[in-house]
């Protein structure tokens, strides 16, 4: 088998359906399989699986939440290909991002882990999809609100190139770099593993590389509660990053602390901001037979040849391209999207990359 796409999944029913749709369209040519790992979910992801992808997608029930890392490395242990993608399940993929990658990896053969570019619900690009090391000095600047130097501008967003850093939302590689490298620290249980695992791979001299001209729709925090547990994670995540790799005086590590513990008490929760200020809803579909009461119905090519403004855009994701869906939100980033899902039955977007999106049914 060439690859295996590990999902680890938390809650996020709707989003990993339409995960596991794209993904499905970007290896039909591909000799793969889907790993959904399950971290004891109490919504209806397990029943989803089921029902919508019996016998397409190997399902592990955990009887825990394990955690980003303890969870990936249980799934990675029962992966079969002889490639892997870490996927987070509120994403999109398009349809030749993993052909890609598996050329670029196959071409390249000191490559450790792979990127893409990211964007979020509206399009705009996340710029965590590259980045720096997070030394004491670039971390304590981050913790401030200085990203300068946390964020990897040496590569242009839509360039190829080295970078040091990736994001653990989407991260391609041969399953014998993953295996050297001995997986994520299980020492983090949300957050920072990413960093952990990218830097890990640079001490072992593996070069880590950034594909900006693939993109992946990440809505980003579906899987989150960004409560006072989640800050403590996060931030958490930097002060463990800190002890594991750069030795500290006992006044600076807790200078550190004390950082931290600031900013978990001062930090305030990001509110629901989908928007509701556009002012006309529109249908783009390529299926001629598909309408939805009060919308414009237009084709994608009808879509791109007229000027838009203000337009929340529902995407019909049974009829259109998603490559073609990504680099339309990319160049247009100040309008709303909804995505349907590919049974029609209810549809998901976000405006927001702080905060969680929209989940409803249309029947």
């Amino acid at each position: 088998m060439e690859l295996s796409i590990v999902i680890l999944n938390y809650n996020t029913a709707a989003f990993l359906e339409l995960c596991i749709y794209s993904v499905l369209k970007a290896t039909k040519n591909i000799d793969a399989e889907i790993i959904v790992a399950d971290n004891n979910s109490i919504d209806s992801s397990l029943e989803m699986l089921a029902s919508v992808y019996s016998g397409r997608v190997k399902v592990m029930a955990n009887d825990e939440n394990y955690g980003f890392s303890k969870g990936n490395n249980i799934a990675v242990a029962q992966a079969q290909g002889t490639y892997l993608c870490i996927l987070n399940p509120d994403t999109i993929v398009g349809e030749k991002v993993f052909e890609e990658c598996l050329a670029f990896a196959k071409a390249e053969p000191k490559a450790g882990f792979i990127g893409t570019q990211l964007i979020d619900g509206t399009g705009a690009y996340l710029p965590e999809s590259k980045r720096h090391i997070p030394t004491p000095k670039v971390a304590r600047q981050k913790i401030l609100g200085n990203n300068s130097g946390y964020y990897y501008h040496e590569v242009d967003q839509n360039q190829r190139g080295k970078v040091d850093v990736l994001v653990g939302a989407f991260m391609f590689c041969d399953k014998k770099v993953y295996d050297d490298c001995g997986g994520f620290d299980e020492r983090y249980f949300m957050y920072g593993e990413d960093i952990d695992l990218s830097y890990t791979a640079l001490q072992k001299g593996y070069e880590n590389y950034y594909l900006g001209d693939q993109k992946v729709i990440h809505f980003k925090g579906e899987s989150t509660v960004k409560d006072k547990v989640y800050l403590q994670r996060f931030y958490g995540a930097m002060g463990l990053f800190y002890d594991k790799y750069f030795r500290q005086s006992a006044v600076e590590k807790k200078a550190v602390d004390l950082l931290i513990k600031g900013m978990i008490t001062f930090n305030r929760n990001s509110e629901n901001s989908n928007r509701n200020d556009f002012t006309e809803m529109v249908l783009v579909t390529d299926d001629d037979s598909y309408q939805l009461d009060k919308m414009t119905c237009r084709s994608f090519e009808q879509l791109n040849s007229a000027e838009v403004t203000g337009f929340q855009i529902w995407w019909d994701l049974k009829s259109l391209e998603i490559t073609a869906i990504m680099e339309y939100m990319s160049e247009n980033t100040k309008l709303s999207y909804r995505f349907i899902s590919q049974k029609r039955d209810f549809y998901i977007g976000s405006d927001s990359n702080t905060s969680r999106g929209e989940v409803k049914n249309m029947q």
